[in-house]
């Protein structure tokens, strides 16, 4: 890896690459939890703890803190953030579930640098599978209106059809996509975070038509666009079941590229993902490092402190 913002030549190229897919506005990023994660030391950025949403650990170390996780389950690890939910549920509620969630991820919070400059970018598709709105408001800081659809759980029946982009028309940069794959903040039922969550979640993934969970705008342009991962680890077993589904049957030869941003990728992910099958191209580096560089490639200029 290079030292702390100065990319290799290598990377560099992929900067490049992905820059021109995002003046044609045909790239699709794909952000995650890490996404909200301070800079580094060394790095010219500020983005106060206090303003970020708690990854992944923190969030489930909370919970299990306040549920006694660890008085039922010693040998249990708090961080896994999908069976401490689950324990947090049957031991308090679901409602107080997402009310934590919510606190946690979304009060008092606000996008950092990175997302303020992605939300500046042509970007017209975005998938996240984080909670909070941070992304939304920072493309309203630009004067965007995202169009929004979040995933819609129908427990029992499938009754709720997947809302897609405005009929008609086509993603841009003005009226980006944005599709919450995991639920929002505001939509208390469309939560996905307990490991029964994603267990439905698996199973929703075999509705047919209108009430498949993913809209058919993106299912169509995921197997047309770039993608970029940000803010992932693919070490997580569920992202890469979401990633093959979705590109499920689509040839290598019509296979578009797809981009991980990961300063530390799982060395078995990495071979088999990256040098093997060729699922993925591994960028080796940090994303405050990755999109100040694609910004700077983009818009010609330093992206905003």
């Amino acid at each position: 890896m290079s030292t702390i913002g100065v990319l290799s030549d290598d990377v560099m190229l992929v900067v490049s690459d992905v820059a021109r897919c995002i003046e044609r506005g045909q790239c699709i990023f794909f952000l995650g939890a890490a996404i909200h994660a301070g800079p580094p030391p060394g790095l010219p950025y500020e983005y106060p703890e206090s303003s970020r949403p708690p990854i992944g650990t923190r969030l489930s170390e909370s919970l299990a803190t306040e549920s006694h996780y660890t008085v039922r389950y010693p040998r249990g690890s708090t961080s896994d953030l999908q069976k401490v939910a689950l324990d947090f549920e049957i031991q308090k509620s679901r409602s107080l579930l997402v009310s934590r969630i919510r606190t946690a991820v979304h009060e008092n919070r606000q996008p950092s640098p990175i997302l303020r400059a992605l939300a500046e970018l042509n970007i017209p598709i975005v998938i996240t599978t984080n909670y909070d709105q941070l992304f939304e408001k920072a493309l309203r800081l630009h004067a965007k209106a995202p169009v929004i659809s979040v995933y819609k759980k129908n427990d029992s029946n499938a009754h709720h059809a997947t809302d897609d982009y405005t009929f008609g028309e086509e993603p841009r940069a003005q009226e980006p996509f944005v599709f919450k794959i995991h639920g929002d903040v505001d939509v208390p039922e469309s939560i996905v975070v307990t490991d029964e969550d994603y267990i439905h979640f698996v199973l929703r993934m075999s509705d047919k038509g209108d009430f498949y969970p993913v809209p058919e705008t993106i299912r169509y342009r995921l197997q047309k666009w770039p993608t970029v991962f940000l803010g992932y680890s693919l070490i997580d077993y569920n992202l890469r079941l979401l990633f093959k589904t979705l590109r499920w049957r689509v040839d290598p030869a019509r296979r578009p590229d797809a981009y991980s941003v990961d300063r530390s990728p799982d060395p078995l992910i990495y071979d088999v993902w990256h040098s093997q099958r060729r699922y993925i191209r591994y960028i080796v580096e940090d994303v405050w490092s990755f999109v100040p560089a694609l910004y700077r490639e983009v818009m010609k200029k330093e992206m905003p402190r």
